[in-house]
């Protein structure tokens, strides 16, 4: 697990199983921001996706704290049927109230580093065709579109691969 790293006034740390709404309420905010018609009802509980996500042996949920209050959240693991030395980088939200302040930007580093001390080559996701923003945050990081899963006609999501970089 990820070590406490602490960067001026934020750290970066593992979120805990009782953080789970907060988390949640972090996760609905981004989230609204790319759903032109409003946030859709996908009939998940995502408290309770948060916690069993934050009590998982094999994932990892790291969050940026500022100033006591979290303000970033990144949750990967290697996924069940994919090969061990790709990681599935599942979700990565910062606080739309943070934006363009260096959090998403720590956050993703720290994710890295943790890929790279697990032993992972490649990273994995796939983010929202609508939204643009963490299309840019990925391609400025090295994320390019996954030829193993090119767009189809129709699909709400692209997927994005990553080499994670030996140091």
């Amino acid at each position: 697990m990820i070590d406490e790293r602490v960067t001026g006034i934020r750290v970066i740390r593992t979120v805990l199983p009782a953080e789970a709404e907060t988390v949640a309420a972090l996760h609905r905010r981004a989230r609204a921001t790319y759903y032109p018609d409003g946030l859709p009802d996908d009939g998940f509980d995502w408290v309770a996706v948060w916690r069993r996500a934050a009590e998982r042996a094999d994932a990892h949920v790291l969050c940026a704290v500022e100033r006591g209050g979290l303000v970033g959240i990144a949750s990967f693991r290697v996924p069940d049927d994919g090969p061990s030395e790709t990681v599935k980088l599942f979700q990565f939200h910062v606080d739309p109230d943070h934006w363009r302040t260096g959090v998403g930007t720590a956050l993703h580093s720290a994710c890295v580093d943790q890929w790279r001390a697990d032993g992972r080559r490649a990273a994995v996701l796939d983010v929202h065709v609508d939204n643009l923003r963490a299309q840019a945050f990925y391609a400025r990081r090295g994320w390019v579109p996954d030829p193993e899963y090119p767009p189809a006609e129709g699909d709400h999501h692209l997927f994005l691969r990553f080499r994670v970089p030996a140091r």
